[in-house]
């Protein structure tokens, strides 16, 4: 195997990249980052040149490995599993529970990727959230508080140990963090494991080392 590169967008904002970059690390799977600097001509309509000229999508992640190209999260996420199958808990019911909820991460929470978009350097304070919002909040919660009490005994994630989900969440964790929603101290609990996580830190540096900025969105 050729060793895999990885297209990602900027780690400060891009909270799709974060999560094969996550799982490619978690998995021990060396390979090449190329970060693409989001913004200017094509920015939030998929036509970014540079990004097309990596991904059919015009989206990032895309990994190129073995002449092949996979331009999902999710689907990036599941190759890194077919190599490091410890990314998904061992029981076959397990793992289809885990992998639904890396899934309703990847369809769902629309308003609050709407409402409140990654920072990782942004502390922008309290809002008042829309209805629906607030809503895709209290799913947050509710998922993973239950996922943990049933399935979380082994460590201090969703599932005990890391897994794909965890690496769906993540940048969630961060969105929750730059506008200081109300977690109850499980979910606060949740999030501090996936900030101390030392992938999670690296990827975090290099968002803080980041020289360019999205005014749009840093003004939100």
């Amino acid at each position: 195997m050729s060793r895999p590169i990885l297209y990602i967008g900027n780690k400060n904002y891009s909270s799709w990249s974060m999560r094969p970059w996550l799982a490619l690390k978690w998995g021990g799977i060396e390979f090449e980052e190329r970060v693409i600097p989001l913004g200017g001509p094509g920015y939030g309509k998929s036509k970014i040149a540079e990004v097309l000229a990596v991904s059919p999508s015009g989206r990032v992640p895309s990994l190129h490995v073995d002449g092949a190209t996979v331009w999902d999260s999710l689907a990036i996420c599941e190759w890194v599993a077919e190599k490091a199958p410890s990314l998904w808990p061992a029981d076959a019911t397990l793992r289809a529970v885990a992998r639904s909820a890396a899934a309703e991460m990847h369809s769902g929470f629309a308003a609050l990727r709407r409402d409140g978009s990654m920072n990782v350097r942004r502390r922008a304070g309290k809002r008042d959230w829309p209805e629906d919002t607030r809503a895709d909040i209290a799913r947050l919660e509710e998922l993973w508080t239950a996922l943990r009490a049933r399935h979380g005994a082994g460590g201090p994630f969703l599932f005990g140990e890391r897994c794909i989900a965890d690496a769906m969440y993540a940048p969630v964790c961060t969105r929750l963090r730059t506008y200081d929603v109300a977690m109850t101290d499980g979910s606060r609990a949740y999030c501090d494991a996936v900030f101390a996580d030392d992938a999670f830190r690296d990827w975090e540096r290099g968002a803080i080392a980041e020289s360019w900025t999205l005014p749009q969105t840093d003004a939100l």
